[in-house]
């Protein structure tokens, strides 16, 4: 059975943000704060940044998605920042539902594919990317400034 999910675009001010947004990005990144991830939803939302939340229907937040489409020079991408599913409601379909949405938006914005980064310890989400297809096609290289 597929869960029944609204699928909703949470902007900034919205008190979804903070009530709802914030915990789940809280949850896959325990290091933002509440004052670093306001003032990461403020600027990233003026870059393109989607937070897509997606609410069961008791008007649960169960997860969130957070993308942006992008022109390449490999061609229109629809580019996933975050996928997060509330520990709660993990394995009842909310990631997978949340995927049909993204795939579905790409197509609509032109993409030619969906991208993302995943930490090279989360074995978790590197299943569940595989079981829609996905394939390590990049290595993702960082420095951090000092």
């Amino acid at each position: 059975m597929t869960v029944q999910l609204t699928m909703t675009e949470v902007v900034p001010g919205d008190p979804r943000m903070a009530a709802d947004v914030q915990p789940l990005l809280h949850a896959l990144r325990p290091a933002l704060t509440p004052e670093a991830c306001a003032a990461f939803v403020a600027e990233a939302h003026t870059q393109g940044l989607v937070f897509l939340a997606a609410y069961d229907v008791d008007g649960r937040c169960a997860g969130l998605a957070t993308y942006r489409v992008l022109a390449t020079s490999r061609g229109r991408v629809l580019f996933v920042d975050d996928l997060v599913t509330d520990p709660g409601r993990r394995s009842e379909g909310v990631g997978a539902r949340l995927w049909e949405e993204l795939e579905s938006r790409a197509a609509r914005a032109g993409c030619e594919r969906v991208e993302l980064d995943s930490g090279v310890t989360n074995g978790g989400a590197h299943r569940f990317y595989r079981a829609r297809g996905m394939s390590v096609s990049a290595f993702h290289f960082a420095s951090a400034l000092r």
